[in-house]
């Protein structure tokens, strides 16, 4: 090829996908217990671990990647050929930022590069979804122009329903207010959170408990699906696999066509935002309208 395609850890894409393809990816840190660790996209473990410390009470946090940290993922690239870079969501963070500066000054150095950054307004499996139909592209000799219009075409179409457990995570993340917490602990409400079409995470429903919540976010995947046959949808989870199951069951009987079903753990950087017990479902479908 006569370019790198590249992507980051915040897609939670499976280690054994990126070690197969060798594609270079740049790692995200978060900070557990005060050490400083990088999202590992599943090689080493470690999300069951960090998902029973969280319910024990321990409280992570997530940081920017700084410039510099891009430079050093990007240069070596750069020397030899152009580049493809699959971000998550510029509205998810400001990191992004850093990676436009660092392709600015980069730019500057290598003028004769090609060097394309495409914002796919997703994260975690979402993002998984359109790496891999870009990539397979990439594969097949596409340019690199062709390969950044798909994903940029088809992110709206990525489409997540998800539900989380406790609702203290999103009020540490601003996401809700401490009373809207603390009444909805109490009523045992689960909201429904979607991909928005700005490339949020936004509130798009509520159910009373989770069997009830399980089920909606299969209705409402069912509603929303498009081309089911022809695709395999990612369900991605906090530590709670007999949740991730019985939604698996739910949408097999709602879409008996699906071409398949994969389970995976969320990872710890998009877990410390969520929390455990949190339950997703990704998918192409419908444009999003929210």
């Amino acid at each position: 090829m006569d370019y790198c395609f590249m992507t980051d850890s915040n897609s939670d894409i499976p280690y054994t996908y990126i070690d197969e393809h060798k594609i270079p990816v740049v790692y995200m840190p978060y900070v557990l217990d005060g050490k400083e660790s990088f999202a590992d996209l599943g090689r080493g473990g470690v999300a069951k671990d960090f998902f029973d410390k969280m319910r024990q009470g321990a409280v992570p946090v997530t940081s920017l990647l700084p410039t510099p940290d891009y430079f050093d993922y990007f240069e070596p690239i750069l020397k030899e050929q152009d580049l493809l870079f699959i971000a998550f969501s510029s509205q998810l963070s400001a990191t992004l930022q850093n990676v436009y500066e660092a392709r600015e000054e980069l730019l500057k150095k290598y003028p004769e590069r090609k060097f394309v950054v495409v914002d796919t307004l997703s994260i975690s499996a979402i993002q998984t979804l359109l790496i891999y139909g870009a990539h397979k592209l990439y594969l097949e000799g596409k340019p690199i122009e062709e390969v950044a219009g798909w994903v940029e075409a088809n992110r709206m179409h990525a489409r997540c329903w998800l539900m989380v457990d406790d609702l203290k995570y999103l009020w540490r993340g601003g996401r809700i207010t401490g009373t809207t917490a603390f009444f909805g602990t109490m009523m045992n409400l689960k909201p429904i959170l979607a991909m928005g079409k700005e490339g949020k995470i936004v509130p798009a429903d509520k159910a009373q408990g989770r069997q009830k919540a399980l089920r909606m976010l299969a209705e409402k995947t069912a509603a929303d699906i498009e081309d089911p046959e022809n695709q395999t949808l990612i369900i991605i989870h906090g530590d709670v696999e007999d949740d991730a199951k019985r939604l698996e069951e739910f949408i097999r009987k709602l879409i008996p066509n699906i071409g398949g079903v994969t389970l995976t753990y969320i990872g710890p950087v998009i877990g410390t935002h969520c929390g455990p017990g949190t339950v997703a479902i990704c998918f192409f479908g419908k444009e999003r309208t929210i």
